[in-house]
């Protein structure tokens, strides 16, 4: 017999929606506590170059300028969080923390000092790299479909968002953020079962070398 989880529909789509709703309102929550102390919280976001500053890259993204910065960010992160959050919590939170170290790390080392970078812009632009760039590090036929459609729907906003034309908007959160996500599809890609980087020699079911079916794909998600 089946366990149970393997008989659930929509099970990957379920717990993308749970893991999407508890970071949002984890974020919501951190705001108005933020709102309650006076923006003491501010304190949190990464200030350039300052050693006694550089844990604060953890927190950055959970920490906004007010609501309407919060707000901001809220469609976009709560759509690319949901796509990425389908393979799995524990795939999730490793690539989550990937995006946040390198993208904070980024902000520390080439930001303009006396600056305060933070918001959970960071993890967007990391969401949505690393979207970008999963299908084809996994050669998975959904996730090569999901890059189109999120490039079609987000590109121009990114490619503008990475660039220094706004002030008082952190570019280089966006640009290591992003940078953050690309490493992350590479560091969990799938691997094979001797932990090289998962590949076929032989043609799949969706006729490219490499991919695997589309079924088989939606299967994995609970959708067939």
């Amino acid at each position: 017999m089946s366990p149970l989880p393997s008989a659930v529909p929509f099970r990957g789509l379920i717990g993308a929606f749970f893991t999407t709703a508890a970071l949002l309102a984890v974020l919501w929550a951190v705001q108005i506590v933020n709102l309650v102390t006076g923006d003491a919280l501010l304190t949190h976001g990464v200030s350039p170059r300052r050693a006694d500053e550089l844990p604060d890259i953890l927190t950055a993204p959970f920490v906004h300028f007010g609501f309407a910065h919060l707000i901001g960010n809220t469609l976009a992160l709560a759509v690319l969080c949901f796509l990425t959050a389908t393979r799995g919590r524990a795939r999730f939170a490793g690539v989550s923390l990937v995006i946040t170290v390198v993208g904070g790390l980024g902000i520390w080392l080439t930001a303009a000092s006396g600056t305060n970078h933070a918001g959970a812009s960071i993890l967007v632009f990391g969401y949505f790299g690393y979207l970008l760039v999963r299908g084809f590090v996994d050669r998975k036929v959904l996730d090569i479909l999901i890059a189109f459609v999120i490039t079609a729907v987000y590109g121009w906003t990114m490619l503008w968002g990475v660039l220094p034309t706004t002030d008082h908007v952190s570019w280089q959160g966006h640009l290591f953020g992003f940078a953050g996500g690309v490493v992350a599809a590479h560091v969990f890609r799938r691997r094979g079962d001797d932990g090289s980087p998962a590949r076929s020699d032989r043609p799949s079911a969706s006729g490219a070398a490499g991919t695997r079916p589309l079924s088989q794909e939606l299967k994995d998600l609970g959708l067939l």
